[in-house]
């Protein structure tokens, strides 16, 4: 791995290097990059001429892992390995996406906690951030088999919507890629440069990106004067993507089919296929007037009239969020510049005229809207090349800052090449009943773990009112102002007691220490990911152990002993696993002991009401 030189103050680098953009999307990944000779940016194509890689990943059953087109051949036939739309999963915990759950083939980790989602296959648990490196190392051997030259760092973009943990497991998925992300960049920014809006230095614009993907819908209004793009507004639907529109259609034929719910979660490649054919005959209709088709051995079929007033309420929708994200940047769709569409689903002629009716206006939509974002971070990473000086490039922070959590973890609050003056904050909450004090400690680095990263400070919040584990509420704020001076505060918000310190993150470190830093997170990525997943079972673990503890000594005589010694079975079991460090079957064991004791905790439930029904007249 070569050395890495970068301007601290403005986070470009020093030598002239392949920097690639990649598109993480929720449905298809590409890569481009800036042209040497025509300055131009282009999407990556493999000998195939093809550009996007689908974000599927398939796990065969000795382990071999394949991303891309042969994964998405296994969608039918090997439903429960074979991966899709992991990025809906990012940053999330279960509880956020339990509504959907049954969206997915595969399984998605239900233990009714506040922990972050998994996905099991087999035996195995996978976190999203595993999924989405896998997709990211195949594009970053793709650009490597392309450009013939190794590629190791990158500009990555992000929906607008994506909060603090999404964007964090971006960056952590690039990491554990063996890339070195420079840059986390919004998707309608992105799309905009794309089109060269916001290249010229003295360019005053408002513009309207339209993005309509795979799995998440928004719209942005952004404001460039003079290079800088500014937020005014952003709206939109986690939940409302181009697999909404082919799962209308999959309701609507598995109704015309008489197919029930139970068959479809009982065969899943039925399902799988009636999911593919709905999305092959949305786009048979963006060109033809209907589509024929067969689900099962049976014929189905669709005009294009037909699948409109199927996805009717669907593009009413977005334009709901249109209206919302015009109001909350105080303007009338006259002031609207330019309209950017982004994403394929914005191939459907519905969406492409009612966009353009709510605007009043032509969209700009001459470029492929599944490049236009990939395109767009080529010529962001090109400007952090140092290739493009027309742009701004603001001080950058150059490395990340955060706090230790449990089991020694670092938790990013500001990530490097962060733009300041910045702001970021976070909620905590307390480990043990009672518990009156909590110490913050400070780190900066690259690393998981919190031994291998630069401690700057270290302080205690005193006073908390007495409360059990997890009532309190700590946010942690960081504030970097302009000369580089990091003030961290924390504030119990129910009591409102707090306190704060101010000290100077770059210090005494010297580019060549900031250089090996961030080799060193690179080198160690995936033995870093492994123990920080070891350290988050675990530690989930020892919770469910505790909590199991607790409910037990509180209502035994709602057990029996067969019931008891089942638990007590489990609940040693998972101690073992613990002990013997083995992350899978930790979290294995932990799914059992959460499966043993669910239908105790619903009769208690039931008692309890029951209890609390007694004696109470309905007026």
């Amino acid at each position: 791995m070569g050395k890495v030189a970068i301007n601290i103050a403005t986070g470009s680098l020093q030598q002239k290097e392949t920097i690639v953009g990649i598109d993480l999307g929720t449905t298809n990944s590409l890569i481009a990059i800036v042209r040497e000779d025509t300055r131009m940016p282009i999407a990556l194509r493999e000998v195939d001429g093809l550009t996007l890689v689908p974000s599927i990943v398939n796990f065969d059953e000795s382990g071999t892992i394949v991303v891309g087109n042969p994964a998405r051949e296994k969608l039918i036939s090997e439903p429960h390995r074979t991966i899709y739309s992991a990025k809906r999963l990012m940053g999330k915990s279960y509880k956020d996406v339990s509504d959907h759950a049954g969206f997915f083939a595969y399984k998605v980790i239900d233990d009714n906690t506040e922990s972050l989602v998994k996905v099991q296959v087999g035996d195995k648990f996978y976190s999203p951030i595993e999924l989405s490196s896998y997709i990211l190392k195949e594009l970053k051997h793709r650009a490597e088999h392309i450009l013939k030259t190794p590629v190791n760092k990158a500009v990555i973009t992000v929906p607008a919507y994506f909060n603090d943990a999404q964007r964090q497991a971006t960056r952590d998925a690039g990491k554990l890629a063996g890339l070195d992300v420079l840059r986390i960049v919004n998707e309608p920014t992105a799309a905009s440069l794309a089109y060269g809006l916001g290249v010229k230095p003295d360019e005053e614009k408002t513009i309207a990106v339209y993005d309509l993907g795979g799995g998440t819908f928004d719209i942005s209004i952004l404001k460039i004067t003079n290079g800088i793009f500014e937020v005014l507004s952003t709206n939109g639907d986690t939940y409302l993507g181009g697999d909404d529109l082919d799962r209308a259609l999959a309701q609507h034929w598995q109704a015309a089919l008489g197919i029930t719910s139970e068959e479809l979660q009982q065969h899943k490649s039925l399902a799988q296929e009636l999911r593919l054919t709905a999305e092959e005959a949305k786009k048979h209709l963006s060109s033809n007037d209907s589509f024929e088709g067969k689900v099962g051995g049976e014929k189905v079929a669709i005009t294009k009239d037909a699948f409109n007033q199927l996805i009717q309420p669907l593009v009413d929708r977005t334009i709901a969020c249109c209206k919302n994200a015009m109001r909350d940047a105080g303007l009338q769709t006259t002031a609207i510049d330019a309209v950017v569409m982004v994403g394929g689903s914005t191939r459907v002629p519905l969406v492409k005229q009612s966009v353009s009716a709510f605007f009043g206006k032509e969209v700009y939509d001459n470029l492929n809207p599944d490049e236009v974002v990939a395109l767009g971070a080529a010529v962001q990473a090109d400007i952090l090349a140092g290739n493009n000086t027309d742009m701004l490039l603001l001080d950058i922070t150059p490395l990340s800052l955060g706090i230790e959590t449990m089991g020694g973890l670092m938790d990013v609050l500001i990530p490097r090449n962060s733009k300041i003056p910045n702001k970021a904050g976070r909620q905590y909450t307390t480990q043990k009943d009672g518990q009156s004090g909590m110490r913050i400690s400070v780190f900066q680095g690259e690393r998981d773990l919190v031994q291998d990263n630069r401690k700057l400070v270290e302080f205690s919040l005193s006073g908390i009112p007495a409360m059990p584990a997890g009532l309190p509420k700590v946010e942690v704020t960081f504030l970097i102002d302009a000369d580089g001076i990091l003030k961290v505060t924390a504030t119990e918000l129910r009591s409102g007691i707090a306190t704060s310190i101010d000290v100077k993150p770059q210090y005494g470190l010297t580019d060549a220490e900031v250089e090996r830093m961030l080799m060193d997170s690179l080198t160690h990525a995936k033995d870093d990911m492994q123990m920080r997943a070891l350290v988050e079972a675990s530690t989930e673990a020892e919770q469910m152990l505790d909590t199991t503890e607790k409910f037990i000594s509180k209502n035994r005589e709602l057990l029996n002993d067969d019931e008891l010694a089942l638990t007590q079975q489990h609940m040693q079991q998972l101690r073992d696993a613990i002990t013997a460090k083995n992350k899978d079957l930790i979290q294995k064991e932990t799914e059992l002991l959460n499966d043993v004791s669910r239908p105790f905790a619903e009769r208690v439930m039931d008692a309890a009401l029951k209890d609390a029904m007694k004696g109470k007249k309905i007026l």
